[in-house]
């Protein structure tokens, strides 16, 4: 949350704001960015009070720099909302490296999960470790994706899959956002997988989520958002709608893991119950996209997936956005198929596997990300009011963060108007 932080940032080579409507965009390729070059940006309070042309300051409706206000001088470099990363799994135990081999040598994900593996491998790691192990474990996890440039991430539960350990690690969740550098935002996914003590009786595992999980998440505050595993061989879409709507009549907001692999019929499901986003879509059907977009939620992407599982095939991003749906970009961060932190990769990925220009990756992992959280209000973009959070990068022009892929191209990551790390 915002602090008691006064800060100018001064000589931006170019401040990529995301708001267009308010400043316009000085680079013609990148209207929706709202670019400003030569810019700087005062921070009060913790929140953006001033952004613009660095000349304009002191100028009439401009901001006043108050006298022995700290200064951080960008030398030219290039500046970003904090980034945003709306889809992560990073609180968990244990590692999956040998299930990595296994893939490479051929065999396929769900025959992994089928021989124990999967979920489930992570499941029995989460169950063993102590609520201190794990919050021990998962803090790093944050300051390395500070590193990155975020500055919010959300983090889904669902390797706990019974009522005592879906608490346990929605509490690391929210222990980790206390006590971590980057502001966290809690999703309950108790229906990621059915444990194996269900595996015969899935009627039974949808009346748990139901009927004690999801209740008591509620009651105690855990979790803002409910989502579900919608895949085969996993909840079906009927499962997976009936317990998106117990959710939101628990008060928590709908999102879905929807068709992954196969068509299941989530991208409908997340139109028919006004999910917030849907996520991964590879195999995702029109009619599906269709209800999505009739129902503004937004398409959460996750290349890094592809990127672990050795897949050549993506989710159809141009696609998405060219028959209007919001796309964000999430890493997907978890030990089994994705794991990786670095939205700045996952920029590089949507432009060179999912077609989309840079300027549409930077707001997917900005502006997009932050709709895919309800947090538009406060992160994923630079604007007075909003959380004085940005990211400065050593390059020369904001495309070049996808251009550079997997490169070390943050500079100084400023917090609620405090400077958090710098390298």
């Amino acid at each position: 949350m915002p602090s008691d932080q006064t800060l100018l940032i001064k000589n931006i080579g170019q401040l990529v704001t995301c708001e267009p409507g308010v400043y316009g965009s000085s680079d013609p390729g990148a209207p929706a960015l709202g670019v400003i070059t030569g810019a700087s940006v005062l921070i009060a309070g913790g929140k953006v009070e001033w952004a613009g042309p660095s000349a304009d300051l002191g100028a009439e409706g401009a901001a006043t720099v108050p006298a022995g206000c700290p200064v951080l001088d960008a030398a030219g470099m290039v500046a970003l909302p904090g980034l945003v990363d709306c889809h992560t799994h990073t609180v968990f135990f244990g590692t999956r490296e040998r299930e990595y081999e296994m893939r490479m040598r051929g065999v396929p994900y769900m025959e992994i999960a089928r021989q124990g593996g999967g979920i489930v491998s992570t499941v029995s790691s989460l169950r063993s470790a102590s609520l201190d192990e794990l919050v021990e474990a998962s803090l790093p996890r944050l300051d390395s994706m500070l590193r990155q440039g975020t500055t919010t991430v959300e983090i889904k539960s669902g390797y706990g899959l019974d009522l005592e350990n879906e608490l346990k690690q929605l509490e690391a969740i929210k222990r980790v956002g206390e006590a971590g550098p980057v502001d966290v935002v809690p999703t309950f996914l108790g229906a990621h997988e059915f444990p194996p003590e269900y595996r015969s009786d899935r009627r039974g595992y949808v009346d748990l989520v139901i009927n004690e999980m999801l209740p008591a998440v509620a009651e105690r505050g855990l979790a803002e958002f409910c989502d579900v595993f919608c895949e085969e061989g996993v909840f079906t879409a009927d499962e997976s709608r009936e317990i998106l709507l117990a959710a939101k009549g628990r008060g928590l907001e709908p999102k879905i893991h929807a068709d992954e692999f196969v068509d299941s019929g989530g991208a409908a499901v997340a139109g028919q119950v006004g999910a917030v986003s849907a996520e991964h879509l590879y195999a995702a059907s029109r009619e599906g996209l269709e209800a999505m977009k009739e129902a503004g939620t937004v398409a959460v992407l996750l290349p890094g997936v592809s990127i672990g599982l050795g897949k050549c095939e993506f989710a159809d991003a141009r696609g998405m956005v060219d028959m209007g749906l919001d796309v964000a970009i999430g890493t997907d961060f978890n030990p089994g198929s994705s794991m990786t932190n670095s939205l700045p990769l996952m920029t590089s990925l949507a432009c060179s596997y999912m077609r989309l220009t840079p300027e549409e990756a930077i707001l997917g992992i900005t502006l997009r990300a932050a709709q895919a959280l309800r947090r538009e209000d406060r992160v994923g973009s630079i604007r007075p009011g909003k959380w004085g959070n940005v990211v400065l990068f050593d390059i020369p022009d904001f495309r070049y963060i996808p251009y550079h892929f997997g490169g070390d191209l943050v500079k100084t990551v400023v917090k609620d108007g405090a400077v958090a790390w710098n390298r």
